[in-house]
Protein backbone atom coordinates (compact mmCIF):
# COMPACT_ATOMS: atom_id res chain seq x y z
CA UNK A 1 0.00 0.00 0.00
CA UNK A 2 2.79 2.44 0.88
CA UNK A 3 4.46 1.74 -2.45
CA UNK A 4 1.22 2.59 -4.27
CA UNK A 5 0.83 5.73 -2.18
CA UNK A 6 4.38 6.86 -2.95
CA UNK A 7 3.83 6.29 -6.66
CA UNK A 8 0.60 8.32 -6.52
CA UNK A 9 2.35 11.27 -4.87
CA UNK A 10 5.23 11.03 -7.37
CA UNK A 11 2.78 11.02 -10.29
CA UNK A 12 0.91 14.03 -8.90
CA UNK A 13 4.20 15.89 -8.42
CA UNK A 14 5.21 15.11 -12.01
CA UNK A 15 1.89 16.34 -13.40
CA UNK A 16 2.19 19.50 -11.33
CA UNK A 17 5.75 20.12 -12.56
CA UNK A 18 4.76 19.63 -16.21
CA UNK A 19 1.81 21.95 -15.91
CA UNK A 20 3.89 24.67 -14.30
CA UNK A 21 6.71 24.25 -16.84
CA UNK A 22 4.50 24.69 -19.90
CA UNK A 23 4.33 28.11 -21.60
CA UNK A 24 1.67 30.09 -19.80
CA UNK A 25 -0.73 32.31 -21.68
CA UNK A 26 -2.51 32.95 -18.39
CA UNK A 27 -1.53 32.48 -14.74
CA UNK A 28 -0.18 29.67 -12.58
CA UNK A 29 -0.54 30.17 -8.82
CA UNK A 30 1.47 28.10 -6.33
CA UNK A 31 0.63 28.46 -2.66
CA UNK A 32 0.06 26.99 0.76
CA UNK A 33 -2.94 26.89 3.05
CA UNK A 34 -3.96 25.75 6.51
CA UNK A 35 -7.15 25.57 8.50
CA UNK A 36 -9.33 24.22 11.26
CA UNK A 37 -12.64 22.40 11.33
CA UNK A 38 -14.72 19.38 12.27
CA UNK A 39 -15.49 15.88 11.05
CA UNK A 40 -17.82 12.94 11.55
CA UNK A 41 -18.89 9.68 9.89
CA UNK A 42 -22.12 8.42 8.36
CA UNK A 43 -22.72 4.91 9.66
CA UNK A 44 -25.37 2.54 8.40
CA UNK A 45 -27.05 1.18 10.47
CA UNK A 46 -27.22 4.59 12.12
CA UNK A 47 -25.38 5.40 15.35
CA UNK A 48 -25.59 8.26 17.83
CA UNK A 49 -22.84 10.39 16.30
CA UNK A 50 -21.05 13.54 17.49
CA UNK A 51 -19.12 16.03 15.39
CA UNK A 52 -15.43 16.16 16.37
CA UNK A 53 -14.11 19.72 16.47
CA UNK A 54 -10.46 20.65 16.51
CA UNK A 55 -9.38 18.87 13.35
CA UNK A 56 -6.82 20.62 11.19
CA UNK A 57 -5.46 20.62 7.68
CA UNK A 58 -2.52 22.09 5.80
CA UNK A 59 -0.82 21.64 2.48
CA UNK A 60 0.17 22.92 -0.95
CA UNK A 61 -2.06 24.23 -3.71
CA UNK A 62 -1.73 24.83 -7.45
CA UNK A 63 -4.16 26.71 -9.67
CA UNK A 64 -4.11 27.43 -13.40
CA UNK A 65 -6.14 30.44 -14.52
CA UNK A 66 -7.06 30.07 -18.16
CA UNK A 67 -7.10 32.96 -20.69
CA UNK A 68 -9.47 35.84 -20.16
CA UNK A 69 -12.23 34.47 -22.37
CA UNK A 70 -12.70 31.53 -19.97
CA UNK A 71 -14.11 31.78 -16.46
CA UNK A 72 -12.46 30.06 -13.52
CA UNK A 73 -9.46 27.93 -12.71
CA UNK A 74 -8.46 24.28 -12.44
CA UNK A 75 -5.93 22.86 -10.02
CA UNK A 76 -4.89 20.35 -7.42
CA UNK A 77 -4.19 20.32 -3.67
CA UNK A 78 -2.05 17.98 -1.60
CA UNK A 79 -2.99 18.37 2.05
CA UNK A 80 -2.45 16.64 5.36
CA UNK A 81 -5.73 16.29 7.23
CA UNK A 82 -6.65 15.19 10.76
CA UNK A 83 -10.24 14.01 10.97
CA UNK A 84 -12.30 11.31 12.65
CA UNK A 85 -15.59 10.34 14.25
CA UNK A 86 -17.17 9.78 17.65
CA UNK A 87 -20.25 7.78 18.63
CA UNK A 88 -21.99 6.18 21.61
CA UNK A 89 -22.01 2.37 21.35
CA UNK A 90 -25.52 1.04 21.92
CA UNK A 91 -25.86 -0.29 25.46
CA UNK A 92 -28.71 -0.86 27.89
CA UNK A 93 -26.75 0.15 30.99
CA UNK A 94 -27.57 3.59 32.42
CA UNK A 95 -23.99 3.97 33.66
CA UNK A 96 -22.38 3.41 30.27
CA UNK A 97 -24.96 5.04 28.01
CA UNK A 98 -22.97 8.28 27.69
CA UNK A 99 -19.56 6.67 27.19
CA UNK A 100 -18.16 7.14 23.71
CA UNK A 101 -15.79 5.63 21.20
CA UNK A 102 -13.67 8.25 19.40
CA UNK A 103 -11.22 7.73 16.60
CA UNK A 104 -8.82 10.24 15.00
CA UNK A 105 -7.39 9.58 11.54
CA UNK A 106 -4.40 11.22 9.87
CA UNK A 107 -4.82 11.36 6.10
CA UNK A 108 -3.26 12.68 2.92
CA UNK A 109 -5.97 14.08 0.67
CA UNK A 110 -5.65 15.07 -2.98
CA UNK A 111 -8.57 17.16 -4.31
CA UNK A 112 -8.73 17.75 -8.07
CA UNK A 113 -10.38 21.18 -8.21
CA UNK A 114 -12.48 23.21 -10.61
CA UNK A 115 -12.91 26.77 -9.33
CA UNK A 116 -15.40 29.06 -11.13
CA UNK A 117 -14.93 32.67 -10.08
CA UNK A 118 -15.70 36.30 -10.80
CA UNK A 119 -13.84 39.52 -9.98
CA UNK A 120 -14.84 42.45 -7.80
CA UNK A 121 -13.36 45.83 -6.81
CA UNK A 122 -11.61 46.41 -10.16
CA UNK A 123 -10.04 42.93 -10.13
CA UNK A 124 -8.67 43.31 -6.59
CA UNK A 125 -11.03 40.69 -5.15
CA UNK A 126 -11.83 37.26 -6.56
CA UNK A 127 -14.94 35.43 -5.32
CA UNK A 128 -14.87 31.73 -6.15
CA UNK A 129 -16.72 28.44 -5.82
CA UNK A 130 -14.85 25.20 -5.07
CA UNK A 131 -15.91 21.95 -6.77
CA UNK A 132 -13.61 18.94 -6.37
CA UNK A 133 -13.17 15.19 -6.64
CA UNK A 134 -11.07 13.88 -3.73
CA UNK A 135 -8.75 10.90 -3.25
CA UNK A 136 -7.46 10.01 0.21
CA UNK A 137 -4.86 7.76 1.80
CA UNK A 138 -5.18 7.14 5.55
CA UNK A 139 -1.71 7.12 7.11
CA UNK A 140 -2.30 6.41 10.80
CA UNK A 141 -4.97 6.49 13.48
CA UNK A 142 -5.59 6.56 17.24
CA UNK A 143 -8.65 5.64 19.31
CA UNK A 144 -10.24 6.20 22.72
CA UNK A 145 -12.73 3.57 23.93
CA UNK A 146 -14.38 4.94 27.09
CA UNK A 147 -16.62 1.90 27.38
CA UNK A 148 -13.59 -0.36 27.91
CA UNK A 149 -11.34 2.36 29.39
CA UNK A 150 -8.76 1.86 26.67
CA UNK A 151 -6.90 4.05 24.20
CA UNK A 152 -3.86 3.90 21.93
CA UNK A 153 -2.71 3.43 18.36
CA UNK A 154 -5.25 1.98 15.98
CA UNK A 155 -3.57 -0.76 13.97
CA UNK A 156 -4.86 -1.01 10.43
CA UNK A 157 -5.82 -4.46 9.14
CA UNK A 158 -6.05 -5.11 5.42
CA UNK A 159 -9.09 -7.34 5.91
CA UNK A 160 -10.94 -4.79 8.09
CA UNK A 161 -9.80 -1.27 7.16
CA UNK A 162 -9.78 0.76 3.98
CA UNK A 163 -6.75 3.02 3.72
CA UNK A 164 -7.89 4.44 0.37
CA UNK A 165 -11.03 6.59 0.14
CA UNK A 166 -12.64 8.93 -2.36
CA UNK A 167 -15.41 11.51 -2.44
CA UNK A 168 -16.60 14.94 -3.50
CA UNK A 169 -16.05 18.39 -2.03
CA UNK A 170 -17.65 21.79 -2.41
CA UNK A 171 -17.33 25.24 -0.94
CA UNK A 172 -16.22 28.74 -1.73
CA UNK A 173 -14.25 31.75 -0.63
CA UNK A 174 -12.73 35.07 -1.52
CA UNK A 175 -9.19 36.10 -2.44
CA UNK A 176 -7.45 39.47 -2.33
CA UNK A 177 -5.00 40.14 -5.16
CA UNK A 178 -1.98 42.33 -4.39
CA UNK A 179 0.49 42.35 -7.26
CA UNK A 180 1.72 38.79 -7.68
CA UNK A 181 0.43 37.77 -4.23
CA UNK A 182 -2.97 36.26 -3.50
CA UNK A 183 -4.39 36.05 0.04
CA UNK A 184 -7.47 33.86 0.44
CA UNK A 185 -10.06 32.75 3.00
CA UNK A 186 -12.36 29.86 2.19
CA UNK A 187 -14.46 26.98 3.44
CA UNK A 188 -14.89 23.51 1.99
CA UNK A 189 -17.13 20.56 2.87
CA UNK A 190 -15.75 17.09 2.08
CA UNK A 191 -18.39 14.43 1.42
CA UNK A 192 -16.98 10.92 1.56
CA UNK A 193 -18.12 8.02 -0.59
CA UNK A 194 -15.55 5.36 0.27
CA UNK A 195 -15.95 3.49 3.57
CA UNK A 196 -13.35 3.68 6.32
CA UNK A 197 -14.28 0.11 7.37
CA UNK A 198 -15.02 -2.93 5.27
CA UNK A 199 -18.62 -4.04 5.72
CA UNK A 200 -19.77 -7.10 7.66
CA UNK A 201 -19.97 -9.20 4.50
CA UNK A 202 -16.19 -8.81 4.07
CA UNK A 203 -15.00 -8.85 7.69
CA UNK A 204 -16.33 -11.13 10.41
CA UNK A 205 -13.48 -10.95 12.94
CA UNK A 206 -14.99 -8.30 15.21
CA UNK A 207 -15.38 -10.71 18.13
CA UNK A 208 -11.63 -11.47 18.18
CA UNK A 209 -10.50 -7.82 17.96
CA UNK A 210 -9.41 -5.78 20.96
CA UNK A 211 -10.84 -2.48 22.29
CA UNK A 212 -9.77 -0.66 19.10
CA UNK A 213 -12.84 -2.20 17.42
CA UNK A 214 -16.11 -1.41 19.27
CA UNK A 215 -18.41 -3.04 16.71
CA UNK A 216 -20.06 -6.40 17.23
CA UNK A 217 -20.57 -6.38 13.47
CA UNK A 218 -18.87 -3.89 11.15
CA UNK A 219 -21.23 -1.23 9.68
CA UNK A 220 -22.47 -1.74 6.14
CA UNK A 221 -21.51 1.87 5.29
CA UNK A 222 -18.93 4.10 7.03
CA UNK A 223 -17.89 7.13 4.92
CA UNK A 224 -16.25 10.17 6.55
CA UNK A 225 -17.38 13.79 6.19
CA UNK A 226 -15.49 16.90 7.26
CA UNK A 227 -15.62 20.67 6.95
CA UNK A 228 -12.70 23.09 7.23
CA UNK A 229 -12.18 26.84 7.14
CA UNK A 230 -8.78 27.73 5.67
CA UNK A 231 -6.54 30.70 5.00
CA UNK A 232 -4.00 30.63 2.20
CA UNK A 233 -1.26 32.50 0.43
CA UNK A 234 -0.28 32.07 -3.21
CA UNK A 235 2.18 33.55 -5.68
CA UNK A 236 1.34 34.07 -9.35
CA UNK A 237 4.14 32.82 -11.59
CA UNK A 238 5.15 33.75 -15.12
CA UNK A 239 7.18 36.21 -17.12
CA UNK A 240 6.66 39.93 -16.78
CA UNK A 241 4.77 40.05 -20.10
CA UNK A 242 2.43 37.25 -18.97
CA UNK A 243 1.85 38.92 -15.64
CA UNK A 244 1.16 42.25 -17.36
CA UNK A 245 -1.67 40.62 -19.33
CA UNK A 246 -3.57 40.16 -16.09
CA UNK A 247 -2.97 43.79 -15.11
CA UNK A 248 -4.42 44.87 -18.47
CA UNK A 249 -7.71 43.28 -17.46
CA UNK A 250 -8.13 46.11 -14.96
CA UNK A 251 -7.33 48.65 -17.69
CA UNK A 252 -9.84 47.14 -20.10
CA UNK A 253 -12.60 47.42 -17.49
CA UNK A 254 -11.70 51.09 -16.93
CA UNK A 255 -11.67 51.66 -20.69
CA UNK A 256 -15.09 50.06 -21.06
CA UNK A 257 -16.43 52.30 -18.30
CA UNK A 258 -14.95 55.39 -20.01
CA UNK A 259 -16.58 54.37 -23.32
CA UNK A 260 -19.94 53.96 -21.61
CA UNK A 261 -19.64 57.42 -20.04
CA UNK A 262 -18.68 58.97 -23.40
CA UNK A 263 -21.63 57.26 -25.12
CA UNK A 264 -24.00 58.48 -22.42
CA UNK A 265 -22.70 62.05 -22.80
CA UNK A 266 -23.13 61.91 -26.60
CA UNK A 267 -26.67 60.63 -26.21
CA UNK A 268 -27.48 63.42 -23.76
CA UNK A 269 -26.02 66.08 -26.09
CA UNK A 270 -27.96 64.74 -29.07
CA UNK A 271 -31.18 64.73 -27.07
CA UNK A 272 -30.57 68.29 -25.94
CA UNK A 273 -29.87 69.37 -29.55
CA UNK A 274 -33.05 67.69 -30.75
CA UNK A 275 -35.03 69.45 -28.06
CA UNK A 276 -33.66 72.87 -29.10
CA UNK A 277 -34.34 72.41 -32.85
CA UNK A 278 -38.18 72.87 -32.78
CA UNK A 279 -37.81 75.98 -30.64
CA UNK A 280 -35.33 77.48 -33.16
CA UNK A 281 -37.67 76.78 -36.08
CA UNK A 282 -40.60 78.46 -34.25
CA UNK A 283 -38.53 81.62 -33.57
CA UNK A 284 -37.48 81.86 -37.24
CA UNK A 285 -41.14 81.66 -38.39
CA UNK A 286 -42.23 84.39 -35.95
CA UNK A 287 -39.51 86.79 -37.19
CA UNK A 288 -40.76 86.45 -40.77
Amino acid sequence: MRAIFNKTIAFATLVLALMVAQPASAQHVIGAKGGWGASTARFYPQREMSMIWGGYTGGLTWRYYSPERYVGAVGMDVEFMRRGYSFAPYTTSEETRNLRYTRHINSIMMPIVWQPHFYLANFRLRAYVDLAVTFTYNISSTYVNELQNASGIYNFKIVRDNRWNYGLAGGGGIAYLAGRSEFSVGARYYFGYGDILRNKNKYSGNATDGPENPFSTTPIRSPLDNIYITVGYGVRLGKASEFASFERMRESRAQRAAKRRAAAERAANEAAAAARSPQKATLQSANK
